[in-house]
C-alpha cells in the first residue's frame, strides 16, 4: 500500500490508539512514542497501549506518559496502529482492542509481515520501523522537536546494533544525520544504549553464558535462558535483550540462538546470522518471522524438544 494512504488515516482520525508489539524493543517503543508525541501535538488524542512495563534501559525516553497500560475493557478508537509487528499474535491480548476499532493500520518493515490489519504498510528496504515513521512525519509536514527525534533516533539506533547490522543503509544515515539537528546528544544515547549495563544483567550474561553450546564445527551457537537464570541474577525478561550476540560475536559463528523459556512448553527464540543464512526462513517455518539476520518464533514444547527441532533446521541452512 502506498503511504499516502496511511498518511490520509492518520489525518482523517483523531482517536488513534497505537500498539507497539509484545515486550517491546528500542525501535517499538521509540516509534510507537514518536509517532504518539507527533500526533498529539498536532491536536490528535493518541496514546500507546501496553501489556509490560517499560524496559529499563529505555526508561529515559521522553513521551513515557503517552503510554497507558492495557486493561480489558469495552473501549475503542477510531484507529488502530500496529507497530513493528510481525503478526496479529503479536499484540498480545490486545489483539481484541485492535480489532474493535473502525479502521486498523500496519506499520512495519519485517518482510515476514502477515499483512493483518485493514491497511498495511511494509516496507523491508527500512532499517527499522522509526525511519518509516520519521518519512511519514516529514510527509505529513508535522513538526519534529528533540524529543520525537531522541525517540527515533533510538529506534533506529536499537534495531541497526548502533549503525552496525546489514540492515544499516546510505537511508538510515540520512535519516539519523536529519534527527542529530534536532539537537540529541548522539554520544549520550550510544552510550545509554549500548555501554551502560545494569548489575543485574552482567550477572544474567555470566549465567547465559554457561549455557553456551556450538554445534557445526563452530557455525552454530545455541543459548538459554530460563526463570531459575533470570531469578538467581536478579533480572527480568528484558534483560534478555542482545544476549543472543554472546553467540554471533563469536569467530566462525554463522548463525547464534538464544532460547527462553516462558511458560509452561513455550520455548522464544531469538537467532542472528552474520553472512549467509536467512534465519527468517527458519523463524516462518515455526510460524515466526523478521529479517535474513534476524529473527525469531515461538515453539510449543518443552526446552530439550524445542532446541533439537530448531537445531535440525538451522543445519540445513547453515550447512
Amino acid at each position: 500500500m502506498d503511504l499516502k494512504h496511511i498518511i490520509n488515516l492518520l489525518q482523517q482520525n483523531d482517536d488513534i490508539i497505537i500498539f507497539p508489539h509484545v515486550n517491546p524493543d528500542g525501535d517499538c517503543l521509540g516509534s510507537s512514542i514518536a509517532l504518539a508525541m507527533a500526533l498529539t501535538n498536532i491536536g490528535k488524542k493518541a496514546r500507546v497501549i501496553v501489556e509490560e512495563n517499560v524496559p529499563s534501559a529505555y526508561e529515559f525516553l521522553p513521551g513515557l506518559e503517552c503510554l497507558e497500560m492495557y486493561k480489558e475493557d469495552k473501549s475503542n478508537g477510531q484507529l488502530a496502529v500496529a507497530i513493528d509487528t510481525g503478526d496479529r499474535k503479536r499484540l498480545g491480548e490486545r489483539a481484541r482492542l485492535f480489532d474493535r476499532c473502525k479502521f486498523t493500520v500496519n506499520i512495519d518493515h519485517h518482510k515476514t509481515n502477515t499483512s493483518f490489519a485493514d491497511y498495511n504498510f511494509i516496507d523491508a528496504s527500512k532499517s527499522s520501523a522509526g525511519e518509516i515513521i520519521f518519512d511519514i512525519l516529514k510527509s505529513m509536514n508535522v513538526k519534529i522537536d528533540k524529543s520525537i527525534a531522541v525517540c527515533l533516533y533510538v529506534a533506529i539506533a536499537t534495531d541497526t546494533g548502533g549503525f552496525r547490522y546489514s540492515n544499516t543503509t546510505a537511508d538510515t544515515h540520512r535519516t539519523a544525520a536529519k534527527l542529530m539537528e534536532y539537537g540529541l546528544n548522539a554520544g549520550e544515547l550510544s552510550s545509554r544504549l549500548f555501554e551502560v549495563v545494569s548489575k543485574s544483567k552482567v550477572l544474567l550474561t555470566a549465567e547465559v553464558i554457561k549455557t553456551l553450546e556450538i554445534f557445526s564445527g563452530g557455525k552454530i551457537a545455541f543459548l538459554e535462558v530460563n526463570d531459575k537464570i533470570l531469578e538467581s541474577a536478579g533480572a527480568v525478561p528484558g534483560d534478555c535483550d542482545g544476549l543472543v550476540n554472546i553467540g554471533r560475536n563469536i569467530e566462525g559463528v554463522e548463525v547464534a540462538v538464544l532460547l527462553k523459556e516462558i511458560g509452561n512448553n513455550e520455548i522464544k527464540a531469538n537467532m542472528r546470522s552474520n553472512k549467509y543464512a536467512d534465519v527468517a526462513s527458519i523463524a516462518s517455518f515455526f510460524s515466526g518471522g523478521g529479517h535474513a539476520r534476524a529473527a525469531g518464533c515461538t515453539i510449543y514444547s518443552h526446552m530439550n524438544k524445542a532446541k533439537s527441532m530448531l537445531l535440525a533446521k538451522v543445519r540445513e541452512v547453515v550447512e
